[in-house]
């Protein structure tokens, strides 16, 4: 790779850097490209000399998210991993990124359809991780057997009431660093055979 190709490289990753911050402290919404650009010290042509609208941008901006927060989960799964850790390691993935989660699922509903369909991936993967492990312990009698949509959605319910609430739980701190053990406790109660959870 050339140097040009590399400050080119270099440039794309710098722009998702600060619109994820920028989109976790303005809105998903509101946040306005000019607003990145500024915050890039790049001119406005720049963003999109390398996104050619801003719903391109959004959407790879959430790409990149999901790649952060799964990959965790992707080494864990391969490891052989409880689901007590896998909880663990879906919070912790969260929690890097805590704002723009919160901001993401509370605007969900009115971003485009494509990056809402980017969320969804996400949350598949997400899923699928999950789902591995459950049915092996439910398998194993570690877990009560149910639908598993019913335990990945409550389990996302869970998370996502006390995120979209963070001014009644935490308002002045990270509510995964404040209540995500007791979060992960709490989830495996509802879903373990009595006498498995510590």
């Amino acid at each position: 790779m050339n140097k040009r190709q590399e400050q080119k490289v270099k440039t794309r990753k710098l722009i998702i850097d600060i619109a994820l911050n920028q989109f976790a402290k303005d809105g998903l919404v509101t946040t306005r490209t000019s607003d990145i650009a500024a915050s890039a010290n790049l001119s406005h042509g720049a963003v999109f000399a390398h996104f050619p609208t801003r719903e391109a941008l959004l959407n790879e901006v959430i790409e990149e998210f999901g790649m952060r927060v799964t990959k965790h989960l992707h080494e864990l799964v391969e490891e052989n991993v409880s689901m007590q850790g896998i909880l663990e390691a879906h919070l912790k993935g969260i929690e890097e990124y805590e704002e723009f989660y919160t901001r993401l699922i509370s605007e969900a509903s009115i971003l485009p359809e494509s990056a809402r369909n980017t969320l969804i991936g996400i949350q598949s993967a997400i899923s699928f991780h999950m789902l591995e492990v459950a049915e092996s312990e439910m398998k194993s009698s570690k877990l009560i057997k149910m639908p598993f949509n019913l335990m990945f959605n409550t389990w996302n319910g869970l998370i996502n009431y006390y995120l979209m609430n963070k001014d009644l739980f935490a308002p002045r701190e990270s509510v995964i660093s404040r209540y995500g053990q007791q979060l992960v406790n709490h989830f495996m109660n509802l879903i373990s055979i009595r006498g498995e959870v510590k």
